[in-house]
């Protein structure tokens, strides 16, 4: 198992793969998880990939998250934007401390990990561009599109998920295709 490291503020486990022109996987839990829920998951998506997986550094009643929120389902924006940036940061400094770049990142995110994601890919995709989504909803509402040509995701959510509404996710994934990312929901 790889040990505990830390970098931009964030402790994360990096495990080394077989394939170095493989993808690097971008591990982001849900509320309430950690660096190592993911980790089995992800060897089985794409054994012979790079791991970056981080434990949110925000508590809601002692459960780690990527961002703040209002209330079920409501985002504080103002958090979110400087918890994606602060994302997008450790992402160029783990790329740099481990010698692999950005070009090669997939995340693979889980609910709130998924909702950062695609918050990060909204913010700058040239340093997030693929992304596996579980979960996951319209984080915000971009004021403009980015260019998101040549990125892509998968978006997987439930029809009859209590928490989060269909339409909450199809939103998420039309902003994507305009934005011009191939996106399969």
């Amino acid at each position: 198992m790889a040990s505990l490291n830390q970098l931009a503020g964030y402790d994360y486990r990096f495990e080394q793969g077989t394939d170095d022109r493989g993808p690097v996987l971008l591990l982001l839990h849900g509320t309430g998880g950690d660096e190592n829920d993911l980790i089995p998951s992800a060897r089985l998506v794409a054994p012979a990939a790079d791991i970056v997986s981080v434990r949110g550094n925000v508590f809601e009643n002692g459960a780690a998250r990527f961002f703040r929120r209002i209330a079920e389902g409501v985002f504080d924006l103002d958090d979110l934007a400087l918890r994606t940036a602060n994302l997008l940061r450790f992402v160029s400094e783990a790329a740099e401390h481990h010698g692999f770049t950005t070009e090669r990142m997939v995340a693979l995110g889980f609910s709130n990990g998924a909702n950062v994601a695609a918050s990060m890919m909204f913010t700058d995709p040239k340093i997030l561009r693929h992304a596996v989504l579980i979960r996951a909803m319209l984080p915000f509402e971009p004021a403009m599109l980015p260019d998101m040509k040549g990125c892509s995701a998968l978006i997987a959510a439930g029809r009859t998920d209590r928490m989060i509404a269909a339409p909450m996710t199809e939103r998420l994934a039309e902003l994507m295709r305009s934005a011009g990312a191939r996106v399969d929901l």
